[in-house]
């Protein structure tokens, strides 16, 4: 299993992105997926998660109201839509699947692939 982030980029405050993780695979439907973030010299933070069969979806309380997760099962892609960025949101964004979860977890150990990473930098 392969996954490929994409869609990062430099924008000012108050702008917006979104982000793509592509995943290879015909079983991408039975994976929870979750977004991460690393800032530097700070640990990988879970930023939002989507569960696998309810679609049900959790958000970090630092981008409640601002992110949006979803998933396009046909097209095996999770999107991090990302609005009224703040440069606090500057970090490398990360994709993950987990197998086996039914809820989002914020430990990354749980997580059985990782994307490479794609780097947000908002400037003030």
């Amino acid at each position: 299993v392969q996954l490929q982030a994409s869609g990062g980029g430099l924008v000012q405050a108050g702008g917006s992105l979104r982000l793509s993780c592509a995943v290879s695979g015909r079983i991408f439907s039975s994976y929870t997926m979750g977004w991460f973030r690393q800032a530097p010299g700070k640990e990988r933070e879970l930023v939002a998660g989507i569960i696998k069969n309810s679609g049900r979806t959790y958000y970090a309380d630092s981008v409640k109201g601002r992110f949006i997760i979803s998933r396009d099962n046909a097209k095996t892609t999770v999107y991090l839509q990302m609005n009224s960025l703040k440069p606090e949101d500057t970090a490398v964004y990360y994709c993950a699947a987990d197998r086996s979860g039914n809820y989002v977890s914020t430990l990354t150990h749980v997580y059985d692939y990782w994307g490479q990473g794609t780097q947000v930098t908002v400037s003030s």
